[in-house]
């Protein structure tokens, strides 16, 4: 593409009325600022003359100021509006009236299963919501960190049949699945008595789940994928909404990474810190002891109601889906060592996502729903702080600024074509319709508002998103905030800057502004038009070299 450039300055010369006006544009190397001015030839010139020139700075300023005003007054109501419609910044709102009781019984037994914990705030609320999904949980850490009190309490909540196991090297199948039927035997059948093991159970906990041998790895992962059990000569539906998987350690071997792959949520869990453990040994139980507590807060079926309904009424934005895509391949190819994320895991992620989504009463997935992705793409511990500082970086990036950028270039040259025409015409013959200039200017402007509006109301509302998120827990809220906040503020800015320019654009389409009048009232995307404007769209200015 061939391109006007200039050197030090530029000067521009563009008719008005049969008069030549000289312009230096652009800010930098440029010069500060476009200036149009009259200016005189070597001789004098008529009395005439100067009142025509005198009249035209007249009216050039007029038509600035009323262009400033009128962009000014675009920019504060669109700007004073409620336009918060983001998801991802807006707080929590009811989809159709169906989710609000769900959402209120979800937080009550998130305090259920918080009663008497310490720093177990996250564990928590990833167990419930992994429920909620029929996906199963991994806690990883050393002894003595509520591993097992976390898996029993699932059950006092959800509610149905529980198991609970704890796996040696030597366990053997009848100790997960049930012993052989003496019925069965006697009549040529080799089939189990399920009833008390995992074939039967809703909730089920499964200590040091890696110390599984190959005896029993197959049949229990076809229970966690495919919820089905071969018993005999057939397979019988297994009604497991979650099971609890803990362990000391990472698997071993090759043939645990099957198994690792089917906990789709993990957490690494830490003991208490000093303050945690001041308030551990001060407080009389850990125990879930009111009666009360025992009575479930959810019914199996609830469960499954819930997923089923956030599958299908929740959608999930391209943005979202470009980000899942970029953060795989992130992982994959530019982290060391590589994390491998399977097809699999990618899948039942964005149903997680949705799951969240929906129990927060919205009917889209938002960007910080995606924060919950820590906890389900890595492989080891370490990655989990890959995956979060990923998502952070790229939760205030947004891509459609830069084709904002694009696009409001276009409208500015396209604007530039048509006071130059309107000039050289005599006042008019442009071939470019001047109120599709004025209409992409109005797009881009309630398109930039609306980002503006949503950026301003995480920032002065305490990012709601996140604060009255159901799934994010305090510690992680606030760190999100504290590193999201100085982002934004950049964001916000820019599309500010970008706001203000496509408003002086609108503005400025009310008529056939001249070129040089464009040139002062947007002197970057002038400076920026001529460094690099085609040279067929540049050199009908009358753009020349300074000597």
């Amino acid at each position: 593409m061939m391109t006007a450039h200039s050197t030090h300055r530029s000067v521009v010369s563009v008719r008005l009325h049969h008069t030549h006006r000289r312009i230096t544009p652009g800010p930098s190397r440029l010069g500060p600022h476009p200036v149009a001015r009259a200016s005189s030839s070597d001789g004098d010139v008529s009395d005439a003359t100067r009142a025509m020139l005198e009249d035209q700075e007249t009216r050039i300023e007029e038509e600035i100021k009323r262009v400033r005003n009128d962009a000014a007054a675009r920019v504060r109501d669109v700007t004073s509006a409620d336009l918060s419609a983001n998801p991802a910044y807006a707080p929590a709102t009811d989809i159709g009236g169906e989710t609000s009781a769900m959402r209120t019984r979800l937080a009550a037994s998130i305090t259920q299963l918080q009663r008497g914990l310490v720093e177990r705030d996250t564990e928590t609320r990833l167990m419930l919501l992994a429920s909620l999904a029929r996906e199963h949980v991994l806690f990883l850490g050393p002894p003595g960190t509520a591993k097992s009190e976390l898996g029993r309490r699932l059950c006092r909540v959800v509610g149905g049949n529980y198991f609970e196991r704890l796996l040696t090297r030597f366990s053997v199948p009848e100790e997960l699945f049930g012993p052989l039927s003496m019925k069965g035997l006697e009549n040529d059948k080799y089939v189990r008595s399920t009833g008390g093991f995992l074939p039967e159970a809703n909730v089920a906990f499964v200590d040091e789940v890696f110390k599984a041998n190959s005896a029993i790895l197959n049949a229990l992962l076809t229970i966690l994928n495919e919820r089905l059990f071969d018993n005999g000569g057939g397979r019988i539906a297994v009604p497991l909404v979650s099971l609890v998987g803990a362990s000391n350690e990472l698997p071993e071997s090759e043939e645990l990474d099957a198994l690792y792959d089917r906990f789709l949520v993990r957490r690494n869990v830490a003991p208490v810190t000093r303050d945690g453990l001041v308030a551990l040994l001060s407080q009389e139980s850990t125990l879930l002891d009111d009666p009360a507590s025992d009575e479930p807060m959810l019914t199996v079926e609830e469960t499954a109601e819930v997923r089923a309904r956030a599958l299908s009424a929740v959608k999930v934005p391209e943005s979202v889906l470009s980000n899942l895509v970029e953060l795989r391949e992130y992982l994959a190819e530019r982290c060391e060592p590589p994390v491998y994320v399977s097809d699999r895991r990618m899948l039942k992620a964005v149903n997680l996502l949705k799951v969240s989504a929906y129990t927060c009463g919205r009917a889209e997935v938002s960007s910080f729903d995606c924060l919950l992705l820590e906890h389900v793409l890595w492989t080891v511990p370490e990655d989990a702080e890959k995956v979060r500082d990923w998502l952070l970086r790229n939760l205030t990036m947004d891509e459609g600024l830069d084709q904002v950028q694009y696009l409001l270039a276009g409208c500015f040259a396209r604007a530039c074509r048509i006071g130059a025409d309107y000039v050289d015409g005599g006042g008019g013959g442009s071939t470019i319709d001047a109120s599709t200039v004025k209409a992409d200017a109005k797009a881009l402007v309630e398109l930039l508002s609306t980002k503006y509006n949503a950026t301003a109301t995480a920032l002065d509302d305490g990012f709601p998103g996140i604060t009255g998120h159901l799934w994010l827990g305090e510690d992680t809220a606030e760190g999100a905030i504290s590193a999201l906040t100085p982002l934004l503020e950049r964001n916000k800015k820019k599309i500010k800057t970008l706001l203000d320019e496509a408003a002086v654009l609108e503005a400025a389409a009310e008529g056939a502004t001249e070129p040089h009048i464009l040139a002062e009232l947007l002197p970057q995307q002038w400076a920026n038009f001529i460094r690099s404007g085609p040279m067929d769209e540049v050199k009908p200015l009358g753009t020349v070299a300074s000597p």
